[in-house]
């Protein structure tokens, strides 16, 4: 029988910077959904990308010294290895600077326009650059005399070009009608809501699909001085990919793909993917999307991660510090299907020793010590159940429809909070048997076998539900339970009749010494700051005869050589043409003196003689203190005169 299709995308983030855990978030919630459908058995498909064309890009890019497609290619490449790290498990990866998207995109605007869905028209607004959005003057916010964006808080810019406008304002009454007959477009409700009550009621404004003040992008093709918006560029590559074509000559995929069962995306990107995306699609006469989750934010504490704030986590540095499953665990069990939620090192500890090295960890190890100890390593049947089981039995069901309820309706945290319910549950069934105790007797052999033979059913269980938080780990709890039932079938019942043959108790998460690791993060943190420069005290302004006053002279060294008993001192015979000095200088720690012989230095040839460690020192030769940043090595560097300089000329 044919697999039933799903295919899932992620948002395709901006390729102007590289994202931070919050932005990893959505890759790693799409890649959870789409194990999850492959495990009940769909034929899955799952897209994510990069957004590369705009003026953010082609600005960054200018200032790294790049081309745009040279900085695209950096970024887009990061992001990949960031999935990758993660473990996501993408069909397609497609980026928006793809010849096949543009090309396709192409064609997309001109049957828009064709069809009469775009018109042109001069445009006077307020241009919000990190958002890519023009304002009217109802919508801006004013800040300390300063227009800034009402989405991102950016300083925004008065333009007026002449560009192409998508008729947006043509389809509010069909996108609440289409609302109202598909209640479940838009989840959670509040987003929905949102949009009715923020957008489509107010009514909406044609939308501005084109630019003229930048060149990096698509080409209208019948008008090359205008680029294709990002509204039509990105938004079009969860059809491009597939292989739509505005002709009709559609790929295979897109036959088979098409609509999108669900887009995984921000919620502040919720009115592009509902109202935007939407409208462009009943334009183009193709069916819409089936539905949308508008997933909220992973916040540092309690605010929005933001490199001004200095609070921003990458995927890698936490990957670094804790491991892939760890952190795939955290963000899945912790980010809420409604609210935003928080992420600090010490809530991530104090997750991770509690979640998965005491409830877990401790009830894999402790299970597979007792079977190697009482059983030698072999359970050969099921032993003797009693009414004691009955609980257990009863929450390991529960659990399993639970949780195939709640990820079914992609309410992933709370499915994992079923599974943790079954584990928590099976750990107090170690309590309440008593395993030791009944080892000791050995007419209740049959009876504690009976007692591990279930937890190794929860075990197993609870790992089937988890394989798609964390595979790996769930991989090394199947090996050291020897089980090969790993697919979802062989949990829909209670297995009684399987052989477990277990290998070597081993933790599957070490616990964290909190004080410890946190000392190591501080530590990481405080290495990457960018450290204040420390100069020389600045000396009180002085006149210009006071600066006449000093007699600074080219001098050719002679003789250089330590001065005994000194750490500090070199002794110089300096040459300054008219007269032969010696001069005393504390730079023995970073010179040679075998180095500085024939060269011409700057001398303070007036200066009073005194003595230095008894030795007669008449001039002093001029050296940079050098400006370093705070906590480096000072550094001394000599001023070497270059050039032919006859020695005894004067510098002013």
């Amino acid at each position: 029988m044919e697999k039933e299709k799903f295919y899932i995308t992620t948002a395709i983030p901006y390729a102007s910077r590289i994202p931070h855990i919050g932005n990893t978030y959505e890759a790693v919630l799409t890649d959870a959904i789409a194990r999850y459908k492959k495990m009940r058995g769909f034929d899955v498909y799952m897209c994510t990308g990069t957004d590369e064309h705009g003026l953010k890009v082609e600005q960054v890019a200018a200032e790294a010294g790049m081309t745009p497609k040279e900085h695209s290619d950096m970024i887009s490449g990061k992001i990949r290895e960031i999935w990758d790290m993660m473990g996501v498990e993408y069909d397609y990866f497609i980026r928006t600077t793809d010849e096949d998207h543009e090309e396709r995109v192409s064609k997309i605007f001109n049957k828009l326009y064709e069809n009469g869905s775009i018109y042109k028209k001069d445009y006077e607004g307020w241009y919000c650059t990190p958002c890519e959005s023009f304002f009217t003057d109802s919508q801006i916010v004013e800040k300390d005399g300063v227009q800034v964006c009402p989405d991102c808080g950016a300083p925004l810019t008065r333009e007026k070009e002449a560009a192409y406008f998508f008729k947006l304002s043509e389809y509010g009454p069909k996108l609440i009608e289409y609302f109202e007959t598909h209640p479940d477009f838009i989840v959670p409700e509040s987003r929905k809501n949102e949009m009715i009550n923020n957008f489509l009621k107010p009514g909406l404004q044609d939308l501005c699909v084109t630019r003229s003040t930048f060149t990096w992008g698509v080409k209208v093709p019948f008008d090359p001085k205008h680029v294709v918006y990002v509204w039509i560029d990105a938004l079009s590559n969860y059809i491009t990919a597939l292989g739509y074509d505005p002709l009709g000559e559609h790929g295979d995929n897109f036959k088979k793909y098409w609509p999108a069962d669900l887009h995984v995306i921000g919620k502040d990107i919720v009115r592009f993917h509902t109202i935007y995306w939407p409208a462009i699609l009943m334009a183009l006469d193709v069916p819409l999307p089936k539905q949308v989750l508008g997933h909220p934010w992973l916040l540092f504490g309690s605010d929005k991660m933001s490199k001004s704030k200095g609070n921003v986590i990458y995927a890698d540095e936490l990957v670094d510090f804790f491991g892939r499953d760890a952190i795939r665990y955290y963000l899945l069990s912790e980010m809420s299907f409604y609210n935003d939620s928080s992420i600090t090192y010490d809530l991530l500890i104090d997750k991770i020793n509690n979640d998965l090295a005491n409830i877990l960890g401790n009830l894999v190890s402790r299970s597979v010590a007792m079977i190697n100890k009482y059983f030698g390593g072999t359970l050969d049947n099921r032993g003797e159940t009693t009414a004691e089981d009955d609980d257990l039995f009863a929450v390991r069901n529960e659990a399993v429809a639970k949780y195939a309820e709640l990820m079914d309706s992609y309410h992933v945290a709370d499915a994992i909070d079923a599974v943790f319910t079954l584990l928590k549950r099976s750990n107090k069934y170690i309590d309440e048997t008593a395993p030791w105790a009944l080892a000791k007797d050995e007419t209740k052999k049959e009876r504690l076998k009976a007692v591990l033979y279930n937890l190794c059913e929860s075990v197993r269980t609870a790992a089937v539900m988890l394989k798609p938080v964390f595979p790996e780990t769930c991989d090394r709890v199947f090996a050291m339970l020897g089980t090969t039932n790993t697919d979802w079938e062989s949990i829909a019942v209670f297995n009684e009749d399987a052989i477990y043959t277990v290998g070597k108790s081993e933790p599957l998460f070490a616990r964290i010494d909190k004080e410890a690791k946190l000392a190591e993060v501080n530590a990481f943190y405080e290495a990457k700051k960018v450290k204040p420069v420390v100069y020389a005290d600045v000396e009180p302004e002085i006149t210009i005869e006071d600066f006449m006053k000093v007699d600074l002279r080219a001098a050719k060294v002679l003789e250089c050589e330590k001065v005994a008993k000194s750490d500090k001192l070199l002794r110089f015979t300096l040459d300054l043409g008219y007269t032969q000095k010696q001069v005393l200088s504390g730079i023995a720690k970073y010179y040679k003196p075998e180095d500085l012989i024939g060269k011409t230095v700057m001398v303070v040839a007036n200066l009073k003689p005194a003595k230095l460690r008894g030795q007669l020192s008449e001039g002093m030769i001029i050296s940079a203190d050098v400006a370093r940043k705070e906590g480096e090595e000072e550094i001394v560097k000599l001023l070497v005169i270059d050039g032919d300089v006859v020695p005894g000329s004067r510098f002013r």
